[in-house]
């Protein structure tokens, strides 16, 4: 039996944006078949139970349970059931220019359409996308999301390189994730151990390559930044002194205003006033 689903939202500018065109679910006739056919969008098949083959681009594959398999747009596929143990697959097909841009992220290619099925996500996407399109209010975005759910997944259990290779190989590497890590999660009560656990790498070592590319350690380093963006804060005049504080990762005041001295020879509250005054001077008439 053979369920189809249409996704009822348009996409958002078309015809570039990424949309989920529709989705569905077949147990299959034995030699069950499709093709040798080429269709405008991409669609991708998640193998349940059974098995079967897939040809493209002059190679077969056989695909069994826990397997998926891509066609691309454009490109001639064949596949069919097996004749004593045909598949039951669920499939989503989708279009827009992005697809092309997120596909290139993973080790899929017209050569190689065949990819292991993530047992979190992939085989509940059917029923997923099924209960979303019932939530007449947020579906759209919701199926949007899940689209974007499994593309991401797609791209972690199946990455275009090996994860080693796309590490960073040098201190500089190092240095330029820890300053772009810094400088998003600085507002954040966020620790050395943190900052040490997304590189990879160990405390000391950070440390020490902080001390030795930028000539301070990183909490030293993030303690000024901290002070800096406080100050840009305290020069507009905008905000009180507890909002700075929350806004630069201190939920502790006075804890706050002691560093700030300390940091900057002055206390937050005397930086806004003079701050001000120096903006209410009026220049001399001529």
């Amino acid at each position: 039996m053979r369920v189809d689903y249409y996704n009822r939202a348009r996409p958002m500018h078309e015809p570039d944006s990424l949309h989920l065109i529709f989705w569905g679910r077949e147990s299959c006739a034995p030699k069950h078949f499709f093709g040798p056919g080429m269709r405008q969008f991409y669609k991708v098949h998640f193998v349940h139970s059974g098995q079967g083959i897939v040809q493209t681009e002059g190679r077969t594959f056989e695909v069994y349970p826990g397997q998926g398999f891509l066609s691309y747009p454009d490109t001639m596929f064949y596949y069919e059931a097996d004749a004593g143990n045909p598949w039951t697959y669920s499939w989503i097909a989708f279009q827009g220019k992005q697809a092309e841009e997120i596909l290139s992220r993973t080790a899929l290619n017209k050569e190689q359409p065949v990819f292991p099925m993530d047992v979190m996500l992939m085989p509940k996407l059917y029923d997923t996308l099924v209960q979303l399109q019932q939530q007449s209010s947020s579906g759209d975005l919701r199926t949007q999301m899940a689209l974007l759910d499994f593309l991401s997944t797609l791209i972690e259990i199946f990455p275009a390189f090996p994860a080693e290779r796309v590490q960073p190989r040098t201190q500089t590497d190092y240095i330029q994730r820890s300053l772009e890590f810094l400088h998003a999660h600085y507002n954040e009560q966020i620790s050395i151990e943190q900052l040490a656990s997304m590189l990879g790498l160990d405390r000391k070592y950070v440390s020490a390559l902080f001390k030795k590319e930028l000539g301070l350690p990183p909490r030293q380093y993030l303690l000024q930044y901290r002070m800096n963006r406080a100050c840009e804060m305290l020069r507009e005049g905008r905000y009180t002194v507890g909002e700075v504080a929350h806004s630069v990762g201190y939920q502790d005041i006075p804890l706050f205003s002691k560093m700030f001295k300390k940091t900057m020879g002055i206390s937050p509250k005397s930086y806004k006033e003079n701050v001000y005054r120096r903006n209410s001077k009026k220049p001399d008439s001529v």
